[in-house]
């Protein structure tokens, strides 16, 4: 899971979403990926947390802490001008979800804050005709929840968000290392086999790699060497409820709109998108073309900035806080 933020010219900035806390104080000691390096790897003193979970805050006080500490690093400790902000948040979220993002953002800094869907400024970054009355669908699969969106007027028309994503395929891994070998491996090890050599569907080159875990029994260290072909296996029950959540939404959507989502394609997007194969596999499973997107991992935050400016358009349609 990334925080990243950008204005109207460039992504300014892109960290893993994860704080390294001192317990006794509750003082933060590392942001992003110094954070990240931590996980697994400190003593009990500190703690290595996610401030958000299945892409809504979880923990109020560390998300604010967090934001103010990004959003300083971004505009400078002596800004005289405080920013507007926009954050995407995940299509379904609760009132409370709602105001907690918008009171965690302004607490932190922001002059006005607001708030836009993360499949609506996913496709406004990756400029789909969503102006227009036809139908366009995109999937967003994220590390904490997996959207499906079909859009028309600026407005989504019919969506579905699954609390889980590209942490619960990892997951899967760890649980399926577990059970076939004995083998108890960390999510850190469990996501580097997924981006080395993961796939979501079988692939014609098979490719392997040894990681190190520890015994169950024995509690020792030991080596284990997996293959693509048993990651595809360990993958597919979180990817089948991915298929499930792409395919109600079509089943809530209008038939004219499904015509003009044939027509043109499923955007993939975020981070899961680049499992290898998993285009594949949802157009298999969906019955319409599924393709990755030029900016699978920056189009929601260019699409936020995007949104941010076209406030006047959108408004309507964006979650009310």
């Amino acid at each position: 899971m990334y925080t990243r933020l950008a204005d109207s010219t460039q992504v300014l900035l892109e960290e893993p979403t994860i704080v390294a806390i001192e317990v006794e104080e509750q003082k933060m000691v590392a942001v992003g990926q110094e954070a990240r390096d931590m996980y697994g790897r400190v003593p009990e003193s500190i703690e290595v947390a996610r401030p958000l979970k299945n892409g809504v805050i979880a923990d109020y006080e560390i998300t604010e802490t967090l934001l103010a500490y990004l959003l300083r690093r971004v505009s400078g400790s002596m800004r005289i001008f405080r920013p507007r902000v926009m954050i995407s948040v995940p299509y379904g979220v609760t009132s409370v979800e709602r105001r907690a993002v918008f009171e965690a953002v302004m607490e932190a800094g922001a002059r006005e804050a607001y708030l836009i869907q993360q499949s609506l400024a996913a496709a406004l970054g990756i400029d789909l005709p969503i102006g227009s009355p036809s139908g366009n669908m995109v999937i967003c699969l994220g590390a904490g929840a997996t959207e499906a969106a079909v859009m028309a007027m600026y407005g989504i028309v019919s969506a579905e968000t699954l609390r889980g994503g590209g942490l619960d395929l990892d997951d899967a891994i760890v649980t399926y290392v577990r059970r076939k070998y004995g083998v108890i491996i960390g999510q850190v090890t469990a996501e580097q086999l997924k981006i080395r050599i993961g796939a979501a569907v079988p692939q014609d080159m098979e490719q392997s790699m040894e990681v190190q875990g520890q015994d169950q029994v024995t509690g020792l260290p030991r080596p284990v060497t997996l293959t693509t072909g048993e990651i595809v296996e360990a993958l597919q029950e979180p990817l089948k409820n991915i298929i499930e959540t792409g395919r109600r939404v079509l089943e809530k959507t209008p038939p004219e709109l499904v015509a003009d989502i044939i027509d043109r394609g499923v955007a993939l997007c975020g981070g899961g998108a680049l499992l290898r194969g998993i285009d594949k596999l949802l157009t298999k499973s969906l019955g319409i073309p599924a393709y990755l997107v030029d900016n699978p991992l920056t189009c929601v935050v260019e699409g936020t900035v995007r949104g941010l400016s076209m406030y006047n358009l959108l408004r309507r349609n964006l979650p009310r806080v």
